[in-house]
Parts: structure tokens; sequence; C-alpha cells
């Protein structure tokens, strides 16, 4: 029996929409499936990391601004175009010599942009890393005008205040920062810095090291190598 045009047309209307569900539901359950995964391995790796603290050593004089590390975490966390979770500042020596210096959130141990937000949204988790509840951030900016660094940003697509996490979820993940993988001279090392015998321990412990404005008490956790006088006012 031959099917009218408007039957024919509600038949393609209906089996379009059973694929069209059924491809979202697809969809869903795969998502479902890769973060399920994600998660337990992050929950795994956070029991072995709990508790410990983080720190980050910068080696200025190894650091001749490629900006490697700068794209490779915008890749990695979907950073908008004109805003940076880390950036590089260029100063010149009184001989001339150019000095490339990264900077990023500091992962403060006394952090001045915590108190200030009226919902909680930003604080410190129990590895001492500075982090902000997308969930909560109403977007006020009360933090970013109270941080001394710079290091925080109004996030246009998201709505929310925004800056550095030292790529927590690869921590967890028992990979490394990407700004820090990224970096092709090594001026960059992280780690823990309780474990007296970690790279980033033994090199902050060695060398003359400085912090980003030590005067406003926030006790940064990145320690600078030949650090500028002119990077650090």
């Amino acid at each position: 029996m031959k099917r009218s045009p408007s039957t024919a047309c509600s038949t393609c209307n209906t089996r379009r929409e059973f694929l069209k569900k059924t491809a979202k539901a697809a969809v869903a359950t795969s998502s479902l499936i890769l973060l399920g995964s994600v998660t337990i391995k992050s929950q795994a790796a956070s029991e072995r990391v709990r508790g410990r603290r983080f720190a980050m050593f910068i080696d200025v004089d190894k650091c001749y601004g490629c900006y490697a590390c700068v794209v490779a975490c915008a890749h990695e966390n979907n950073v908008p175009i004109g805003v940076y979770r880390t950036w590089i500042e260029r100063y010149v020596k009184e001989d001339g010599t150019p000095v490339y210096v990264p900077k990023q959130c500091n992962h403060c141990d006394n952090p001045s942009c915590v108190d200030v937000c009226p919902v909680k949204a930003t604080y410190v988790n129990e590895d001492g890393i500075v982090l902000v509840d997308d969930d909560l951030c109403i977007g006020c900016g009360a933090c970013i005008q109270n941080c001394p660094y710079g290091a925080r940003f109004y996030n246009p697509i998201k709505g929310v205040a925004d800056k550095c996490t030292f790529c927590v979820h690869r921590i967890y993940s028992d990979m490394l920062p990407a700004c820090v993988e990224a970096c092709p001279t090594g001026a960059r090392v992280f780690g823990e810095l309780a474990d007296e015998e970690s790279e980033v321990s033994k090199l902050i412990r060695s060398n003359n090291v400085q912090q980003l404005k030590p005067w406003t008490g926030n006790d940064p956790q990145i320690f600078y190598k030949d650090l500028p006088q002119e990077a650090n006012t």
C-alpha cells in the first residue's frame, strides 16, 4: 500500500527524532564513562597527594620568553583569548640585556584574595592550592581587585573569576602542570615543598630565592632565582 506524502513525512520525522534521541543518549553515556574514569583516577591520585604542599621554582636566567608555557596553559585550560593564567613580563637590565619573568597565581599561604570573597567561592584546598568554585562565584571581582599580583581575571565565557590552578586536574592524575611540561629550558620546576628529597625543595634550599612582593604578607609559594628588582615592584 502506497503511503501518502504526509504519512511518509510523518514517518521520516519520527525516525529522525528517534535517531536524535539515540545519538544524544550515546553521547551522554560516553561522557559519563569518560568523566567517571577521570574522576576515579583523580580520587585515587588525590589520596596520595592530600595534605602535601606544592610549590614552583622559576629560574629567570633560563627563561628566554618563548611563550611555550603561555600557549600550553591556554590550550590545557581553555583560557579565552585576551586573558591569561600565566604570562611573561620583559624587563631590560642596565646593560641592555633583556630579562623574561614568568608570572601567574602564586598560590599564597596567606592569600589576600580569599577573605574578601563574599560568597566563599575562592578558597585554599587541602593541598594549599588556591582555587575558585565556579558554582559559587558571582563574578563580583572582589578577589581580582585584592590580588596584589594581578593574577586573577574575569572569565568572559564562564562569567566567573579565573586564574592559574597549578593544573590541579593534572597533578591528581600524576602529571606536571602544563606550563612546566612545556618549558623547553627547564626554567620551571614543580613539586612538593615539604619533601626534602624533591627537586623543587632542593632548589629552593640551595639557591638564594626571591618571592614576589613579600611585604604584602601573602607568602607566595612560587620562588624565583635571579629575579630582577624591576620585576618586584
